[in-house]
């Protein structure tokens, strides 16, 4: 019998791992339902959709490896890096989809969560007031308009598979729609600064770094008090609160 493998869990959602088979669990049919939608749409490769019964999707696992997570080591070459940032670009210069996703919040309504959130941070010391303040002003560059593109949402490079130097599959659209392209790019990015060259040399256009760094202050200040919530370590090793530290 094949083993249950818990591969993300909390009180949001679950993701199991049976074999060859990703059972996806969300109480919230919404979100299955965007991620379902998105996937249909989306010029890159994805999973196979095996069966859906509300509130479980299955998908067939992909082949090959990730290029690394958040924290940890990552693997693959110049190439691989580009032919992800390649494919990232031909998702943005799709048609867009129907609906705005994680990445397509607008810009009022960020910049008052984000200092709602430092204002958080601050007073139930989880930070340091200096480093929130010093990213606050970081993450002020990504507070402007933008085009919408075809994004991901939620582009971690945990994401994203490839085998050799070709992209085999993208996963996890559940916060897909239209966005800001620059967010998906600081996403894959994000802890992974030493390969946003090889991501934008694939990507193929020149880009505003100073909102990439943006992007990386903005979603680490944003992820650092939900992590905690929800059982993570923002402070591991070469996480967000790393991230943050950078930026000073």
């Amino acid at each position: 019998m094949d083993e249950v493998k818990v591969v993300v869990a909390h009180s949001e959602r679950a993701t199991l791992r049976v074999g060859d088979v990703f059972l996806k669990v969300d109480a919230d049919q919404a979100r299955i339902d965007a991620e379902v939608e998105a996937m249909s749409l989306a010029p890159v490769p994805t999973p196979e959709i095996l069966w859906r019964k509300p509130p479980v999707l299955a998908i067939a696992a992909l082949r090959g490896t990730t290029l690394g997570r958040l924290g940890g080591p990552t693997t693959g070459s110049s190439a691989a890096w580009a032919a992800a940032g390649a494919a990232i670009r031909k998702l943005h210069d799709a048609p867009l989809p129907p609906r705005p996703g994680r990445a397509g919040r607008s810009i009022d309504a960020l910049g008052a969560e984000l200092d709602a959130e430092c204002e958080s941070l601050v007073t139930n010391g989880l930070l340091p007031a200096d480093l929130v303040t010093c990213n606050r002003q970081v993450a002020q560059a990504a507070l402007r308009p933008w085009t919408p593109s075809f994004t991901h949402g939620d582009l971690q490079i945990a994401h994203v598979f490839v085998h050799g130097d070709e992209v085999t599959g993208i996963i996890d659209w559940s916060e897909a729609g239209q966005g800001d392209a620059l967010y998906d790019l600081a996403t894959f990015t994000l802890g992974h600064e030493g390969h946003l060259d090889d991501v934008l040399a694939g990507y193929g256009t020149d880009i505003d770094l100073d909102v990439i760094h943006a992007w990386w202050s903005l979603r680490s200040l944003l992820a650092v008090r939900w992590l905690i919530e929800h059982g993570f370590d923002p402070f591991a090793p070469g996480c967000e609160v790393d991230v943050l530290r950078s930026r000073m």
